[in-house]
């Protein structure tokens, strides 16, 4: 057996050094795509008037006059503008969610005051964003479907609040969507149980949304969410034709709910999950199991 030299012996020591710099920066890369780091900071935005826009989707334009829109992390304010059965499907869950749904004694009522409070929702986010705020993007695709490009962001306000926060705590939103960590470093999980205790306290309170709320069928309201996303899960599942494959990395929120056993919530995660690196890493989303991922492969790619 030799003896190393020093001049081998503190080369096996610099190239061991190496490889663990080497780890240390792959792991370290794996936690910015996992927990957003990479987030842009845009300062001195402002809002633009759109027709179509709302309390959670809205175009902005940069001090350097570019313009896009973006989509808040975390909340969903009530649909003010009902163009198609998705967005009727998407009205219907939300005054299903906030126990709505017999408001003034119909379903007629119940909708006409949804679109009021979605209209609400619409003016103070107006109001908040009078001056000019700060946009804190990674620019994630948004997409609620192929028309339209638009981004998930934070809004930080000119006086430090978050958007989306407020329009929950005021009532006008649900603690719902996609979620990651904030631009202030508190990962999704910390966010998106901020967002919900604000959204109890809302309804403790009977601000906005929640002074509608007939809590003798709250639950009932729920519970009938719940048995139509199964139903109709059950029924797309059986008659999906899917002519190619979706990419769980950049499809839109629609085409992840192409997928069998996908409904929006887990599309949400999927967006929030991304990127994957593997198409199996998709089970590291809440709600796929081994046996989703097995009715999902012959669809799915990255």
């Amino acid at each position: 057996m030799t003896t190393p030299t020093p001049r081998r012996l503190i080369s096996k020591i610099t190239n061991f050094t190496i490889c663990r710099i080497l780890l240390l920066i792959f792991f370290v890369s794996l936690s910015v795509n996992a927990y957003g780091a990479d987030l842009k900071m845009i300062e001195g935005c402002r809002a633009i008037d759109a027709d179509w826009s709302d309390g959670d989707s809205f175009p902005v334009e940069t001090p350097n006059k570019e313009k896009f829109t973006v989509r808040l992390y975390g909340a969903d304010t009530l649909e003010s503008t009902v163009t198609n059965t998705t967005d009727a499907r998407r009205l219907r869950a939300q005054r299903r969610y906030f126990g709505i749904t017999k408001a003034d004694g119909s379903s007629q009522a119940s909708i006409k005051l949804s679109k009021q409070l979605g209209d609400e929702a619409t003016i103070l986010r107006k109001q908040l964003l009078a001056q000019p705020f700060t946009v804190y993007t990674g620019f994630a695709d948004a997409r609620g479907d192929r028309r339209y490009k638009r981004y998930y962001a934070f809004i930080k306000l000119s006086d430090g609040r978050d958007l989306a926060s407020v329009l929950v705590e005021k009532g006008l939103a649900r603690a719902f969507g996609v979620y990651r960590k904030t631009w202030d470093n508190r990962d999704a999980k910390t966010y998106q149980a901020s967002l919900k205790d604000l959204e109890m306290l809302a309804a403790k309170k009977e601000r906005g949304i929640w002074a509608h709320t007939d809590w003798d069928d709250f639950i009932s309201a729920r519970e009938s969410q719940r048995e139509e996303d199964r139903l109709v899960s059950m029924a797309l599942d059986s008659n999906k034709v899917i002519t190619e494959s979706i990419s769980i990395n950049t499809s839109s929120r629609d085409e992840l709910m192409q997928l069998p056993g996908i409904g929006e919530t887990t599309a949400n995660a999927i967006i929030e999950g991304r990127p994957f690196k593997l198409v199996t890493d998709i089970t590291k989303v809440r709600g796929i199991g081994p046996k989703t991922l097995e009715k999902l492969k012959p669809y799915i790619t990255l």
